[in-house]
């Protein structure tokens, strides 16, 4: 296996080295990406049933995974007071510390571990494992995020070269500047970007799972599920402050990997992955 390691810019076209994997017929290759969050993982029961259907897709897949509530209670237990800005953490050094042993070691590795036990081939990434996901520690006007990173680049021909031999990349949400700092970042933003830079080369689903049916007019009522958002409604929503907290970066990433050439998003609970029929949110430009 020959291991690209230089990584591409996601904003720029596929690069040469990459050559577009395809079926017979020259249609080309699907890749399902996965990201789940922090309740998913919290619960052990549930986490298994999760895994249980991730490893029964079949072809390529991705798997980005979480971890906030874990953080924020192992941040509480030596005392630190975890902060929250829009669903963004602020990441000072002892809270990045938190955060790294447990999205990289704890959850990553037990993630990693129960996946081999559904006989799928997974392995365990940071951003920087093999220079996958490049970031700039973010630079806000107004509010100062601590180590928080917003992702520059991702290692598509690594990517790519992983998927094609067989490999289960899973990811945790942390990235780093390639200059020897780590840097806590969205989750949900990198399962959006790894989705861009893959649909350069691949037709790419990206499916975000948590414990609810799907996003919903009221988040007290289940079932009140939204099936189909589009630019307009999500507006619409975010104006009546009917959509707030987590769900809102969520969604923003969302619609910038539609715009930018994900096939298909989704959102909702992790049995959508094996059947077709559940009750899902389908979001469209």
């Amino acid at each position: 296996m020959t291991i690209p390691l230089e990584n591409s810019n996601i904003s720029n076209s596929a690069p040469s080295s990459v050559e577009s994997p395809e079926l017979s017929g020259g249609l080309r290759k699907l890749v399902t990406l996965v990201k789940i969050g922090g309740n998913i993982i919290d619960d052990a029961n549930e986490l298994q049933q999760f895994l249980n259907d991730f490893s029964k897709i079949e072809g390529y897949k991705v798997l980005v995974h979480g971890g906030g509530k874990s953080a924020t209670k192992m941040a509480q237990s030596i005392g630190l007071v975890p902060q929250m800005i829009d669903g963004r953490r602020i990441t000072d050094a002892a809270m990045l510390e938190v955060v790294v042993m447990i999205y990289a070691g704890q959850i990553n590795k037990n993630i990693v571990a129960q996946l081999q036990g559904h006989n799928t081939n997974a392995m365990g990434f940071s951003g920087a494992d093999g220079n996958l996901i490049q970031s700039d520690k973010r630079n806000h006007p107004t509010i100062d995020y601590g180590f928080v990173g917003d992702v520059k680049s991702v290692n598509t021909p690594l990517l790519s070269t992983l998927l094609e031999n067989s490999i289960i990349p899973v990811f945790c949400a942390i990235t780093h500047d390639k200059q020897g700092q780590l840097l806590n970042t969205n989750a949900d933003t990198i399962a959006s970007e790894l989705a861009i830079a893959l649909s350069e080369v691949y037709d790419v689903t990206l499916n975000y799972c948590f414990e609810k049916p799907g996003v919903l007019f009221d988040s007290e009522d289940d079932s009140s599920v939204i099936l189909k958002m589009n630019a307009d409604l999500y507006s619409k929503l975010k104006e009546e402050k009917a959509i707030h907290s987590g769900m809102i970066p969520k969604l923003d990433n969302c619609f910038n990997s539609l715009s930018k050439g994900v096939k298909k998003i989704r959102i909702g609970h992790h049995s959508m992955l094996q059947n077709n029929d559940v009750i899902c949110t389908t979001i469209a430009l």
